[in-house]
């Protein structure tokens, strides 16, 4: 009987349509290739994740196989070559019927392989990769990697391939720049049905107690918003703001607010698991995601932190962004705030007032603290069930379905 079983089941993984997916990161916290990933298995495909590993990469467990590539350089531009030759060479000679590639910098290994070996190719972009934060100030790096959307983009729009995105104006710019249709999957979590279990694993004792707790989570890169919230936070003597989350600011803000003696008003977390992170966010009072306009890819984005935020049924403080608004306003789960200026020539912004900042903050939680709970819980029910990666993963799955209808 078990014999027959385990035919079976080869029998079953040998029909199933074999897909790769590419990204450039370490697999450990991409939430958005994970849920893509796992939908894809779900819904009877062979997936297999290829990312890179790094000297400090946390181990990965997984439903579907992954695949950690050990690179000799991990930074730049040799960086970006090395991985798509060595990516390019293993799916070349890989057994699989489809490619799945993550932003610009896994395309061109993808798109040519292939190309050669006439596969169905899918492009996910997350972001305007050209317009990342780390090439602003960059004109020839940023040059080079839109010679590469020229060059493939308009060629995607075709039998055999397909695109998605997070949020329909970088939609609308790449329509309107490539001919190329893209469905929108935008970066929302799973729904998260009501618990009252604490999975905060002692978190909570970190923190101050009869505070409000002012949260952001993500990636600590440059360009959040952190450190206004911190200059604002002497202000705030009713107050705590943490930082749940790592990236290339992380060392710096933290000792930051160790220098400024602000031990006392901020406290800094690292990396959360989210299952920990989704506990502690339901007992923050504001969950904050304020932005500078470093290019088009902040200026249209849609944080999943928002997301996050509405599944835990907490009010956030937001930048007025085109995609952000829709969100914050569309549902009045939130306070908006005015973009800054931001220098491209200095590469810097003017930071808010402070003392105003303060204000502001001050003035969303009391606003929120009146509003009657049914009000409240009206709001976020439906915010929560339309912000959902059940429903947008559909579009996923409708969309990497068309690519083997050739």
């Amino acid at each position: 009987m078990d014999t027959i079983k385990k035919k079976a089941m080869r029998f079953d993984t040998e029909m199933r349509r074999r897909i790769i997916v590419s990204v450039t990161n370490d697999l450990v916290t991409d939430q958005r290739v994970h849920r893509s990933c796992s939908a894809l298995y779900d819904a009877g495909y062979d997936v297999t994740l290829v990312g890179r590993k790094l000297r400090d990469s946390g181990p990965v467990e997984r439903v579907y196989r992954t695949v950690r590539m050990r690179l000799l350089f991990n930074k730049k531009a040799v960086f970006y070559a090395e991985y798509n030759i060595r990516l390019f060479f293993r799916l070349l000679f890989s057994c699989a019927d489809a490619y799945y590639a993550n932003d610009t910098d896994t395309l061109p290994a993808c798109y040519y392989a292939a190309l050669i070996r006439r596969m169905p190719l899918f492009f996910d972009a997350h972001e305007m990769f050209p317009e990342v934060p780390e090439l602003v100030g960059r004109p020839r790096v940023k040059r080079f990697w839109m010679r590469i959307e020229d060059r493939i983009f308009p060629r995607i729009n075709r039998k055999g391939r397909a695109a998605v995105t997070v949020c329909q104006s970088i939609a609308d710019i790449y329509r309107e720049r490539y001919g190329l249709n893209m469905a929108v999957v935008r970066n929302v979590p799973m729904f998260y049905a009501e618990s009252h279990d604490d999975m905060t694993d002692g978190l909570l004792d970190k923190l101050p107690q009869g505070k409000h707790i002012l949260l952001y989570q993500g990636a600590v890169n440059i360009g959040r918003g952190i450190e206004w919230i911190m200059d604002a936070m002497p202000y705030l003597d009713d107050c705590h703001f943490v930082v749940a989350g790592a990236g290339d600011e992380y060392n710096l803000l933290k000792q930051r607010a160790e220098c400024e003696d602000l031990r006392d008003k901020v406290t800094f977390l690292g990396r959360v698991a989210p299952e920990k992170l989704h506990s502690l966010t339901k007992h923050a009072s504001l969950g904050m995601s304020l932005l500078e306009n470093r290019g088009l890819n902040y200026y249209y984005s849609l944080p999943n932190r928002l997301a996050d935020f509405v599944q835990a049924g907490v009010p956030v403080l937001a930048t007025d962004f085109p995609e952000i608004r829709r969100v914050v306003e569309g549902y009045g789960i939130g306070t908006l705030v005015p973009p800054v200026v931001f220098d491209i020539e200095r590469l810097q912004s003017e930071p808010p007032d402070p003392k105003l900042l303060a204000k502001t903050i001050t003035d969303t939680l009391v606003f929120w603290q009146s509003m009657p709970e049914v009000e409240k819980k009206n709001r976020f029910d439906k915010a929560a069930k339309d912000l959902s990666w059940e429903n947008d993963k559909k579009v996923l799955l409708n969309s990497v379905d068309t690519i083997f209808h050739r």
